[in-house]
């Protein structure tokens, strides 16, 4: 009987070692004072609401300091999404593509749209903050850089890896972008 009542015992420690495991996991998932998460309806990508006519006019100049360069910007419905901050999960925005005939699946720019210029220079340099971070490296390829610009209440964000460039292209699309609006800096 003594067994019986050691092995009860041993079963109940183990069960109850078990559920603080668990409640530690769902504990730690849970929202803090840590960055939070954005979760998405199933099948979502995104926001909720796409961006819009601001987006699209920065399209146009996107167009414009592309083509000086002879690259050709198309839109993309490819479900990519670059390292971001909290505040760009939640962000309406527009995924171009540079069409790079050597690299199909490199050249996006993501352009996320704000209510006004401020709050894009603010959630900007907490997007460069969180670019210089371990968890957005470990999302970024090896020798990843980043190049963001402010355009009016706009953000416009591009990464690449210079020394991967799979197309003879690919090199002059940051210049371009360089030319476009204001420079934020990525601290390295």
């Amino acid at each position: 009987m003594a067994a019986r009542m050691s092995g009860g015992r041993t079963r109940a420690a183990v069960l109850a070692a078990a559920a603080v495991v668990f409640a530690s996991v769902v504990s730690a998932c849970a929202p803090g004072d840590g960055p939070i998460l954005a979760t998405f309806p199933a099948g979502s990508l995104g926001p909720e609401r796409t961006a819009g006519q601001l987006a699209a006019q920065t399209r146009m100049e996107l167009v414009r300091v592309l083509g000086e360069r002879n690259l050709v910007l198309r839109d993309t419905d490819a479900p990519f999404r670059p390292p971001e901050d909290v505040t760009f999960t939640t962000t309406p925005r527009a995924v171009y593509q540079v069409v790079l005939p050597n690299a199909p699946t490199e050249g996006f720019i993501v352009v996320y749209e704000f209510a006004d210029a401020t709050t894009a220079a603010e959630a900007a340099a907490d997007q460069a903050a969180y670019l210089a971070t371990g968890p957005a490296r470990v999302q970024s390829a090896f020798g990843s850089r980043h190049v963001m610009r402010l355009v009016g209440s706009t953000v416009v964000l591009y990464s690449w890896v210079p020394e991967g460039a799979s197309d003879a292209q690919q090199p002059n699309i940051q210049p371009a972008l360089e030319t476009l609006g204001t420079g934020v800096p990525i601290p390295s």
